[in-house]
């Protein structure tokens, strides 16, 4: 494979600004297509190594296998470093056609006189409305049969008279308190010394004897209750008749007067309560051991009296003053003062002219990805739209795509499928339906590895007129699980 090479490059030419930019970008994209290339060509040591492609003559052992699998991952480890060079170079190469400026717009021309419109045609009569046709006739409900009368309520039987409350009987007289007995004479307090047995507690009085209760007067006997009145049969049930007259409430009984409450027994008096005895003498205190000897404390010897305050001397001259000391830290600076009113603005000085408005620098691009799952052999791929930005690239049909005249478009497309035949898949860019062989992509199927792939990157030059790019597949069987997508970018 030969190095990736830009026609029309001599040591003399001259190019603008605008070239160079075109030229970086398309260098992008033959680098891109290098590295595509080789990703393809290490796939296919892999399917040689495997025996999926012909010309191997003894079988890889699996050292082998395993000797070319290390070699192929540090090819692609030195792609995707290479991949994030082209990455920043592309973003470095944005940034400059973002920045770059916009000549001045060309002066609009004169907008054509608008034609004379047409005079409306007369508006059809509107048509009769038709008949409507009558409503059915609504079928009649059957007969609800006939409720039979609600039997009468029994008449309520009259309520007995409520007897007779007995009267309250009267509270009985309280009986006299006893008389408290006399305090026994206090004795003389004897010395304090041992103390003495205790006296024996005397005797406590006998209580009272608690009085009778008085007896309790009868109750006034209860009138019976008057007899509950039968109830009457219950009617059968049908139409719903007139509802029976409701017997009259009988009257209640008279409430008879409560009988009185019976009198409260006579309380009988409380006895006296006994003379407690008298409290026997305190023992002598007994006598206190002696305390022991403590001993001798040393003599203090005695304060020597104070001497008299001599007179004060004078005062003696002032020295010398001496130098003055350094200057002490600033005190706390005072709060500051309010801010003053702020000057009258000035007037604004008058508007500079407008500069000339820059080119826009709108990078125009598309997204599409393969919509069907399957594709038959010698049939152009069809896709769905993913996204679109700007007008000079279109997709009329699913499987074309037309790029706008005067320019030059970076297209990069992968489509990946399953194929149940040993072959190949191979995927063709068409321009204005002629077969572009030199972007064309293959790989080769077989029974260790079905599911395969193809890519590629190309320009494609449509600076002398629109291009109509379509995407033809070619392979041993129809695919299954077939999915990709197509990029477009307008870099001119």
């Amino acid at each position: 494979m030969s190095q990736p090479n830009i026609p029309n490059i001599s040591p003399t030419v001259s190019i603008t600004r605008e070239d160079a930019i075109n030229l970086l970008l398309a260098s992008i994209a033959m680098e891109e297509l290098g590295l595509a290339h080789i990703i393809n060509a290490e796939g296919e040591k892999i399917q040689y190594a495997l025996g999926t492609l012909p010309g191997l003559i003894t079988p890889a052992s699996l050292a082998d296998i395993l000797q070319v699998n290390d070699s192929v991952q540090d090819t692609l480890e030195l792609a995707i470093k290479k991949e994030l060079l082209l990455d920043s170079k592309l973003k470095q190469v944005t940034q400059i056609t973002s920045s770059s400026s916009t000549g001045p717009t060309g002066a609009t021309g004169n907008t054509g006189a608008t034609g004379t419109t047409g005079a409306t045609g007369d508006t059809g009569a509107t048509g009769n409305t038709g008949v409507t046709g009558p409503t059915g006739a609504t079928g009649d409900p059957g007969v609800t049969g006939p409720t039979g009368p609600t039997g009468n309520t029994g008449a309520t039987g009259t309520t007995g008279a409520t007897g007779d409350t007995g009267a309250t009987g009267n509270t009985g007289v309280t009986g006299p308190t006893g008389a408290t007995g006399d305090p026994g004479v206090t004795g003389p307090t004897g010395p304090t010394g041992n103390t003495g047995a205790t006296g024996t507690t005397g005797a406590t009085g006998n209580t009272g004897a608690t009085g009778n209760t008085g007896v309790t007067g009868p109750t006034g006997a209860t009138s019976p209750t008057g007899a509950t009145g039968n109830t009457g049969p219950t009617g059968p049930t049908g139409t719903t008749g007139a509802t029976g007259t409701t017997g009259a409430t009988g009257d209640p009984g008279v409430t008879g007067p409560t009988g009185p409450t019976g009198n409260t027994g006579v309380t009988e008096p409380t006895g006296a309560t006994g003379d407690p005895g008298v409290t026997g003498p305190t023992g002598p205190t007994g006598n206190t051991g002696a305390t022991g000897t403590t001993g001798a404390t040393g003599d203090t010897g005695a304060t020597g009296n104070t001497g008299v305050t001599g007179p004060t001397g004078a005062t003696g001259d002032p020295g010398v003053t001496g130098p003055t000391g350094a200057t002490g830290d600033s005190g706390v600076t005072g709060p500051t003062g309010s801010t003053g009113p702020t000057g009258v603005t000035g007037a604004t000085g008058p508007t500079g002219p407008t500069g000339a408005t820059g080119a826009g620098a709108t990078i125009q691009n598309g997204l599409f990805s393969v919509n069907v799952t399957s594709v038959a052999n010698g049939t152009a791929i069809s896709y769905s739209t993913t996204f679109i930005n700007g007008t000079d690239i279109s997709h009329p049909s699913n499987t074309t795509f037309v790029l706008a005249t005067g320019h030059i478009y970076l297209v990069s497309y992968t489509f990946r499928a399953t194929s149940s035949l040993i072959g190949n898949i191979t995927v063709t860019p068409r321009f204005n339906t002629v077969f572009q062989s030199r972007f064309s992509g293959k790989s080769v199927t077989g029974t260790l590895d079905a599911n395969v792939s193809v890519s590629g990157t190309f320009l494609a030059n449509a600076t002398a007129g629109a291009i109509t790019l379509d995407f033809l597949y070619n392979g041993s069987a129809t695919t299954t699980l077939s999915d990709g997508s197509v990029s477009i970018i307008e870099v001119q």
